[in-house]
């Protein structure tokens, strides 16, 4: 299943827009970022080995890590791979909701919650 770039933008603005409103200050710097498939840096720190399995990817120091004396560093993102999200979806239905899945897994990781955490609350 394919969408155009600009309505897969716009699901990943309405996954952001679910995030709870006492959220949205520790978010302010960290840029969304959409690219078709990630590159090889991307797999590498992802420790993946087969790059159509990373359908995003968190780049930084998770709040939880950050302290005066390990900061986080610019730029604090989020990677969403929209290339292999339509790849494992049939339909649109699909797609919006791995978007969404996907979009708040990463959000997660910024909050430090690991795989096991995210799991738990459904976003694996």
């Amino acid at each position: 299943m394919k969408i155009t770039r600009r309505e897969f933008e716009e699901l990943v603005r309405q996954a952001l827009d679910e995030v709870p409103e006492e959220f949205l200050p520790y978010l302010e710097n960290l840029a969304v970022e959409i690219d078709d498939m990630p590159s090889a840096r991307d797999c590498q720190e992802a420790e993946i080995d087969d790059p159509q399995w990373l359908l995003g990817l968190y780049h930084g120091t998770p709040l939880t890590h950050q302290s005066v004396e390990h900061p986080y560093q610019w730029p604090e993102r989020i990677s969403i791979y929209q290339k292999n999200i339509q790849r494992v979806c049939r339909t649109r239905r699909e797609i919006i909701d791995q978007v969404r899945t996907t979009v708040l897994h990463e959000i997660g990781h910024h909050f430090g919650l690991d795989e096991d955490d995210l799991e738990e609350l459904g976003y694996d």
